[in-house]
């Protein structure tokens, strides 16, 4: 046997990690277009029900620090995304952090419930038309989350489905819809769309020219967060993606 010699190339100093539930479809192809094509990111994959319910979101805890651990170990990884919103909130933002961080050493960690409240803050956004597919069970605990952060829901909306395979299928036309509606009823200053699992990409900025609102979506503020945190910039569409850079978290409007 001949033993070549070879060189190395410096690993990318700047790759995201996403940890993206086993029933997910959406989410890893919406990073893709709104990372520019010389970012990389890793995934692993987490064990999720096939019915959304708060025991099923809890459970997805137990194996949050194993899926983070089969990132790969030989790339620096400058943030973490954990992709659910509804989980994020059932089993808390900081919780979740916690055990990313057990399993995967990283520079920050995000999740669609931390991103939201952050995008919130950069845009100036205390009350929300809120649209989500899950039953109210599932959504009124995201929604505590969200008033306790100062930002209310007072229009709530529902496809009340709980089976996740189902999620993926609702059409774009019935979200946008449902969407525009919600925002018509008034008293909100901007739309959200929740789930990561939710086509909604596409939809954001006829959201905003129908309701002449900001409109966020679950996987384009968590892409602009992680962008934020790991300093890296990110084509996420809409108003969020036309703001300035700042600090993750800091309104453009506050002083530093």
């Amino acid at each position: 046997m001949t033993r070549s010699a070879y060189d190395t190339t410096p690993a990318a100093t700047a790759a995201l990690g996403l940890v993206v539930l086993q029933a997910d479809e959406t989410l890893e192809l919406d990073f893709r277009r709104m990372l520019a094509p010389d970012v990389p990111f890793y995934t692993s994959r987490v064990p999720s029900g096939e019915e959304v319910t708060p025991e099923t979101l809890q459970a997805m805890a137990d194996h949050l620090s194993r899926a983070a651990g089969l990132l790969p170990g030989g790339a620096p990884i400058a943030a973490i995304g954990y992709g659910c919103t509804s989980g994020a909130a059932q089993i808390g933002t900081e919780r979740v952090a916690e055990l990313i961080r057990a399993g995967r050493a990283t520079g920050g960690v995000s999740e669609p419930v931390t991103a939201l409240v952050a995008a919130c803050r950069a845009l100036g956004l205390r009350s929300l038309a809120f649209l989500s597919p899950y039953t109210a069970t599932v959504s009124d605990r995201l929604r505590d989350v969200l008033r306790e952060q100062g930002i209310e829901t007072p229009r709530f909306g529902s496809f009340e489905e709980a089976e996740e395979a189902r999620v993926v299928r609702i059409a774009p036309a019935s979200i946008r819809d449902a969407a525009v509606e919600l925002a018509r009823q008034g008293a909100v200053d901007g739309v959200f769309l929740s789930c990561t699992n939710l086509r909604t990409l596409d939809l954001i900025e006829e959201v905003e020219r129908a309701t002449g609102l900001p409109c966020l979506s679950s996987n384009q503020v968590l892409c602009w967060h992680l962008a934020q945190l790991a300093r890296i910039t990110a084509d996420v569409p809409g108003r969020l993606g036309r703001l300035p850079d700042a600090p993750p978290g800091q309104s453009r409007s506050s002083p530093a």
